[in-house]
This record gives C-alpha cells, sequence and structure tokens, in this order.
C-alpha cells in the first residue's frame, strides 16, 4: 500500500446537516486515493457519525465516535491516529460550514506544500460576529510577536508534519490547567502559535464572509478557553518579533443589517454574564489587554490573568456593539485598526 501524504480531520459535535457537504468539498480537495480524512466526533446522538459513513469518498475515511467533548480533544485524538502517522500535510475544516467550497481547503493545502508550516483561512466577518478574534486574538497576536494573521481562530486550516510535532509535543508539556484549554477552544490559537515558531505562516484570503453557525452563544467557554492560551504563549514567544509592515492592518468587518433589537438582546445578555460596574474600572481598552499580557510575562497564572480581564471584556464588546451599529464600514475598521495599533505600542513601550 502507498504511504499516506496527506490527510483531512474533520472534528464535529451535532453537525449532521452539514458534515456530509464538508466531507465531500474535503475529499475533492485532497483529490488523492491514498489520503485519508478521519471524522472525530462528540455528537450527542449518532446521526452525525452515521451521515458522515453514509458520504461516499475517493479518500479512505475513519470514524472517532464518542470522543471526550471539546475541539481540541478531538483535534489531538485525530492526531495520535495511526492513519495520519505518515501525512505531511493535514488539513482541519470545521464540519458547522454551509456550502464549502473544495477550493478553499485546496488553497490551504497548498500553501503547506509551498513551504509553510500552517496557512489558514482569512475570510471577512460581519462587523457584529468575530469579536474575540477583533479585539483580543488579532491585536495581540500581531503585538507580541509582529505575526498578523487576520483570522487567527479560524476553524479552516492546513498544517506541515513539522508543525503538528511541535504541536503534540509542546501539548504534552503543557500545566494541567492550560493543558484543559487547549483541549476546548484553546486549540486554534495553540495550533497557530506553536507552528509559528516551526516556520512561516501564510493566510488564503477569501473575498466573502463564511456561512457557519455563530459563535455568539458559546462566547464565555471560548473567552475563557482562548485567552489563557494566547495569554500565555505570546507572553512566553521564544522568538524576535517579526518586523511590523506598514499598513498591514487592515480590519474587515463586513456590513449587515441586524433584525430590530438583535443589538440590544446581545447587549442585555453579555450584561448579564458580568460582574457588574464595580468589574470595570474605566480605562479605555486596550489596556486591560496590555495589563493582562504584562501581568502573566510577570508570573501571573494566565487562567487568573484571563479571568481578570474578563469584565473589561465585555464592556469593550458592549460598547463596541452600541457604537459600530451606527458606523460605516470604514469607519468600524478604522476603529479596529486604530486599537491594533495602540496595542502594539503599549506592549512595546511596557506602559498601557
Amino acid at each position: 500500500m502507498n504511504p499516506i501524504h496527506i490527510a483531512a480531520i474533520l472534528p464535529s459535535r451535532n453537525e449532521r446537516s452539514t458534515i456530509s457537504a464538508v466531507t465531500t468539498a474535503v475529499d475533492h480537495a485532497l483529490s488523492n486515493a491514498h489520503a485519508v480524512i478521519i471524522h472525530a466526533d462528540s455528537s450527542d446522538t449518532p446521526d452525525t457519525t452515521a451521515a458522515f459513513a453514509a458520504t461516499p469518498t475517493r479518500a479512505n475515511t475513519s470514524g472517532l465516535a464518542g470522543l471526550q467533548r471539546g475541539k481540541g480533544a478531538q483535534i489531538l485524538a485525530a492526531l495520535r491516529r495511526p492513519e495520519l502517522a505518515d501525512a505531511e500535510v493535514v488539513l482541519i475544516a470545521d464540519t458547522d460550514t454551509r456550502n464549502p467550497d473544495p477550493a478553499v481547503y485546496r488553497a490551504l493545502l497548498d500553501q503547506v506544500r509551498a513551504g509553510a508550516a500552517l496557512a489558514i483561512a482569512a475570510y471577512p466577518r460581519h462587523w457584529d460576529e468575530a469579536n474575540l478574534t477583533n479585539h483580543v486574538a488579532r491585536p495581540l497576536i500581531a503585538a507580541a510577536t509582529g505575526l498578523d494573521v487576520p483570522q487567527p481562530l479560524a476553524g479552516d486550516l492546513a498544517v506541515s508534519r513539522r508543525a503538528l510535532d511541535a504541536a503534540q509535543k509542546a501539548a504534552a508539556e503543557l500545566p494541567d490547567d492550560l493543558a484543559q484549554c487547549v483541549q476546548g477552544y484553546g486549540i486554534d490559537a495553540f495550533l497557530l502559535l506553536t507552528a509559528a515558531t516551526t516556520g512561516p505562516v501564510d493566510s488564503v484570503q477569501l473575498k466573502e464572509p463564511k456561512a457557519h453557525a455563530g459563535s455568539f452563544d458559546h462566547l464565555p467557554a471560548i473567552f475563557h478557553q482562548a485567552v489563557p492560551v494566547l495569554l500565555h504563549l505570546t507572553a512566553t514567544w521564544p522568538l524576535p518579533p517579526a518586523p511590523v509592515r506598514s499598513g498591514s492592518a487592515v480590519y474587515r468587518a463586513t456590513d449587515r443589517t441586524l433584525p430590530p433589537g438583535r443589538v440590544r438582546a446581545m447587549v442585555t445578555a453579555l450584561t448579564d454574564l458580568g460582574p457588574g460596574p464595580a468589574g470595570y474600572d474605566g480605562r479605555p481598552w486596550p489596556a486591560h489587554l496590555a495589563g493582562a499580557w504584562q501581568a502573566v510575562t510577570s508570573g501571573t497564572p494566565p487562567i487568573e490573568a484571563a479571568g481578570r480581564l474578563w469584565p473589561s471584556y465585555l464592556h469593550r464588546v458592549c460598547d463596541w456593539l452600541t457604537s459600530a451599529q451606527h458606523a460605516s464600514p470604514q469607519h468600524r475598521a478604522q476603529i479596529l485598526t486604530a486599537v491594533h495599533d495602540h496595542l502594539r505600542t503599549d506592549l512595546a513601550t511596557g506602559a498601557p
């Protein structure tokens, strides 16, 4: 049997309606009878695994069902499978994507084949979405490492063998609390930043927003699992920061009109999550983010620093939703870019 040089991992939870289309699109992108697609599932019912198993593919397939809940736990379980031992490049794709495009997956694979350690999709996001990306993940990674990735938490990416080996080694060395974060939503930032220590990270620019399930309802879990990982890895960044490219921070906050009362409902939901005005000290964003990063560099545990940041982050998102709904797309992009540049200055000078 020929060795497998290319593979894909499809982590899923209750994606019965979309798993088949994603599997078909990924199979077309792989276009290799010796490839393997591993479905890593933690669904509440067998419907998703049944839909995957019923989808015809040219590639070989392998299904992992009943896995520990958590996107990271599913991906790490798949990476330990012997079927992936010879894979030189592995595609990881979100399984809640509607109308998945094989060309996107193929472009990601091609970037890694051309020498990138990791390639990740860079699609515009609607102005009311991507709040963790726009206000925390992208500016923090850029300020601390010099690596400006438009969508660092995108779920569609391709990773090289050397980057995967580095990620598995780093995951095994994490303290228990951070390991738990990486087994959840912290996996995206973890894969990106560990890969970046092994080689170039490239983005595949897409013109249209991705059609997939919204993440707003999962914001607390995403924040408390992803932000400690972001703080830890950027505060302990082992390489000299990459040179900043002038004018490179372009934010694409795509316009759309929300149903009446939607912004008010979102703000109410966020307010109910926080500790109230006493939890926010009034300093403007991104001073709080800079302070959290500096606290971790000074020895504060990342979990604790992220917990302290939570009230200020909620205030920031509420303020953004309230003000940005009346702004033009250009003005929204200018606001996000200004914060991006401000944080870079704060971290460089050490004084938020």
